[in-house]
């Protein structure tokens, strides 16, 4: 396959004003000088109304589609004008009186076809000379000016990697830059209400809200004639300029923040806009003397630069009615809050005018409205759970729960359940109890949206493909392989309908999520499968992290990060007649269906032969979620113990579940600590929870083979790994955790040393990281559309396929098979052709 053909095609568009000389050379360079093949390059260039006879003499070279406005539609309209006219699939917009590098367009381009995520690319712009800086970094003030950081400096003088390193930025400077074609028409293009000045921020900051990447790119390369024209907008002969940049930063300022933001820096930019006119034009508010009676009607004159910014606010108040409904829209589709834009703001609190006056009131205004506290607000994010928040916690309320209590150092969260039962300890974040109508009022308020299990299905808006809230779908719990096991004692045609209703309920989250957490790297690879199979794992979102990590991420259970402490002994000499020297073993947990407490049973009761002094302790026989049923397997575990005669002797059992602040009471008060399960898919993809308390507490560990925790044991030599369903195996291995001193205090030295890797702070590093910087997964940002489209077979290539195919048949099952083959294409070939003529039909 030529280069060429996996590449994108190219529209650059040129927007020429009077005066034609700059225009044409900058088409010359294009068309001479770029190293990107030429028959993919589309050279647009729009007349804005030159009436100079400029498109006249353009339209003569080679090449260029000249398109005539018609009237002056300045740089944003012209450059719509222009997309309109694109065949590309990336357009590229240069300014008339700027010059490209050879690898301009390519650089660019392999920017846009292996990250996906971004949509924009922001060129590197220097002077003719390439000694000046144009454009190496963009920033954003918090009253909505829009600059251009370190231009006009040398290129000499800055820093390594200040202007050689790619990064994200806010916006791309319009005098060079690319979009992707699908983009830029699914935002509508430049707002045309911005004529020129600001109009690139403010498409910059739309895309960035939507979730896409604008990508400073430095080896993308122009040089701009008049790099410094833009510098002298202060000057009493540049009121048109200022009047255009105040007027369009208030409304890039209104359209783009968000409502609480807004409220704050609306009042206090229209405050500043006015004393940036008085400030910049010298005028001194005494010298009108307004309201004294002795002034005898003096005049003062106002120059132009103060009348521009006073009549820049007028004009934006006459736009605020169609602004409104733009702002409508882009509120509704971002997905990105202000405080993940804040980075690429730069310098929100930077001043930005020198000016004496203006400098006072700007720090005035920043106080007064809490304007730093605006811009630094943290971001809010919703952890929801279906399961019981109270002293007494399981597994996903625990890991919820935790998860809350490590995003809050950072944020404002809300731990939300929609279980009945809601009695939380004291928490450094808000809880509530919420019934599946209140949902959406805490989905609203969030920017993030954290969930497990079921819940997903009790808010149907989240479930939308065009929801725009940021989705973390947590999925350590492969509920449709514990329902294989839970349900065993259903009918048949219960189970089968109870496993495709939880399938259902995982494969939604699945296509919704923008991010995932799992428990293991087992589990990764299952769920990597599961995405695959549901069309998630596209090759754009391939591309842009052929790891997919930034989708799927391991985040194990966790533990403390501080060691337990021991306030009490429930076991030792509380518990029956346990007694302090006995040799204590602990069920850390509930007993359920995918569990095998029967063979450990049998385990003990052999143990006990040798050694009177065993004990195994069942945590917790009943769950605290009173949704949970109880199963079959503690009834048989009761009725086993009591007839081997181990009840209340060796074997005991705690009925009410322990506290989750309690817990470490009970795991001090053992000497190792057990979980044995069955061989079979539901052990695979596991994540034992309750080993975790196992390491916390520095017990040494005796589990059965086959899950990812077993594989952890047996590697960092944390206790004894047993196959399924041994009682012998089992007992020696229990026997040598509790009596072999030696074998046990070094499965304590290594358990200290592997525990830190499982602290919640650790663990939850994904997540934390994730929310940072929260976006919508690659595959699921709008207006994405294949750069290179595949060519479609020429005939020739049709016919040697078709040949292909007979003798594929044939050497399958001879005539037979063929005749069959061919009957099928038939008929579908009929149904296609039916199904569009009845389309027509209904269409027309």
């Amino acid at each position: 396959m030529p280069d060429s053909a996996r590449r994108p095609a190219v529209s650059v568009i040129v927007v020429n004003y009077r005066g034609a000389e700059d225009t044409i050379t900058c088409l010359r360079a294009l068309r001479e000088q770029l190293a990107y093949p030429a028959e993919l390059v589309q050279l647009i260039c729009v007349d804005n109304d030159s009436g100079d006879g400029s498109a006249e003499r353009i339209e003569r070279e080679p090449g260029v589609h000249v398109v005539r406005a018609g009237a002056n539609l300045g740089f944003a309209g012209g450059c719509n004008l222009g997309a309109r006219h694109a065949t590309g699939t990336v357009l590229a917009f240069l300014n008339n009186d700027a010059r490209p590098h050879p690898d301009w367009v390519d650089a660019a381009v392999e920017v846009l076809r292996t990250e996906p995520t971004v949509g924009a690319v922001a060129s590197k712009v220097l002077d003719w000379d390439g000694e000046l800086v144009d454009f190496v970094d963009a920033g954003l003030t918090w009253f909505g000016m829009g600059y251009k950081r370190h231009a006009g400096r040398r290129l000499d003088e800055l820093s390594a990697g200040t202007h050689d390193t790619p990064r994200d930025v806010l916006f791309a400077t319009g005098s060079a830059m690319f979009v992707r074609a699908g983009l830029f028409r699914e935002l509508g293009g430049f707002d045309e209400r911005f004529f020129m000045f600001y109009e690139d921020v403010d498409l910059g900051w739309r895309m960035n809200l939507r979730g896409w990447r604008v990508r400073y790119v430095p080896t993308s390369l122009t040089f701009h004639r008049h790099h410094a024209s833009m510098s002298k907008v202060d000057t009493p002969d540049n009121a048109r300029e200022l009047f255009l940049l105040e007027r369009n930063a208030l409304a890039a300022l209104y359209k783009n923040l968000s409502d609480a933001t807004l409220a704050r820096v609306l009042p206090a930019a229209l405050a500043l806009a006015v004393r940036r006119a008085t400030a910049r034009g010298e005028l001194d508010p005494t010298q009108l003397e307004i309201g004294r009676p002795d002034t005898g009607g003096s005049t003062v004159e106002i120059p132009r630069t103060t009348l521009a910014g006073v009549l820049a606010i007028d004009q934006f108040v006459e736009l605020l009615p169609e602004l409104a409904r733009s702002r409508e829209v882009e509120q509704a589709a971002r997905v990105r809050s202000d405080t993940d834009l804040l980075p690429l703001m730069r310098n929100a609190m930077e001043p930005a005018y020198p000016l004496p006056r203006y400098l006072a009131a700007h720090d005035v205004l920043v106080e007064v409205f809490g304007l730093e506290e605006a811009f630094g607000a943290r971001r809010r994010i919703l952890v929801i759970t279906g399961d019981a928040v109270s002293d007494q916690m399981a597994g996903p309320a625990i890991r919820a729960w935790n998860m809350a209590d490590v995003l809050a150092a950072e944020h404002d969260v809300r731990l939300v359940t929609v279980n009945p039962r809601c009695d939380p300890p004291e928490a450094p974040f808000a809880v509530h109890r919420s019934g599946p109508r209140d949902l959406g009022r805490h989905v609203a308020w969030a920017d993030v949206v954290v969930l497990q299990g079921h819940v997903l299905e009790l808010v149907p808006s989240l479930k939308k493909e065009d929801s725009t809230k940021i989705l973390v779908c947590d999925m350590y719990d492969p509920m449709h392989l514990e329902l294989l096991e839970q349900g065993k004692d259903s009918t048949d045609e219960q189970r089968a309908l109870d496993l495709a209703g939880v399938t259902r309920v995982l494969n939604t989250q699945l296509e919704r999520g923008d991010f995932f957490l799992c428990a293991s790297e087992r589990q990764r690879h299952f769920w990597l499968g599961h995405l695959t199979a549901l069309g998630r794992l596209t090759p754009s979102l391939y591309d842009n992290d052929p790891t997919v990590r930034s989708l799927l991420a391991v985040a194990p259970f966790g533990l403390p990060g501080k060691p337990p402490q021991q306030s009490a002994s429930p076991i030792r000499g509380r518990l029956g007649d346990i007694a302090p020297s006995d040799k204590v073993v602990l069920w850390a947990g509930g007993v359920y269906s995918w569990f095998d407490p029967l063979t450990l049973l049998h385990a003990v009761d052999r143990v006990r032969g040798r050694h009177e002094d065993i004990r195994l302790v069942f945590l917790g026989m009943r769950h605290p979620n009173p949704e949970v049923p109880s199963m079959d397997i503690g009834t048989r575990t009761r009725l086993l113990s009591r007839r081997l005669g181990l009840t209340d002797r060796h074997v005991f059992f705690n009925e009410t579940w322990v506290p989750y602040t309690e817990r470490q009471n009970w795991l001090l008060d053992a000497d190792c600590g057990v979980t044995t399960h069955y061989e079979h898919v539901e052990t695979t993809f596991a994540f034992r929870t309750r080993v975790l308390d196992y390491l916390w507490a520095g017990l040494p560990i005796v589990t059965t083979d086959g899950d990812a925790f077993a594989d952890l044991v047996r590697t960092e030599r944390l206790g004894v790994v047993v196959p399924a369903e041994d009682p012998n195996a089992l007992a020696e291995a229990l026997e040598r955790a509790l009596y072999d001193e030696d074998f046990a205090q070094a499965a304590r030295e290594r358990i200290a040393v592997v525990r830190e890797r499982f602290t919640w702070e650790t663990v939850l590093a994904p997540l934390v990281s994730f929310c940072r910087n929260p976006v919508p997964a690659a595959d699921r940002l709008p207006g994405t559309e294949p750069l290179v489209a595949n060519r479609p077979l020429r005939m020739g290539e049709v016919i040697r396929r078709d040949i292909d195919l007979v003798r594929s048949y044939l050497d399958a099952g001879g005539p037979a098979e063929l005749t069959r083959r061919a009957a099928g294409r038939v008929r579908r070939l009929a149904a296609s052709r039916w199904a569009g003529g009845r389309k027509g039909r209904e269409d027309g």
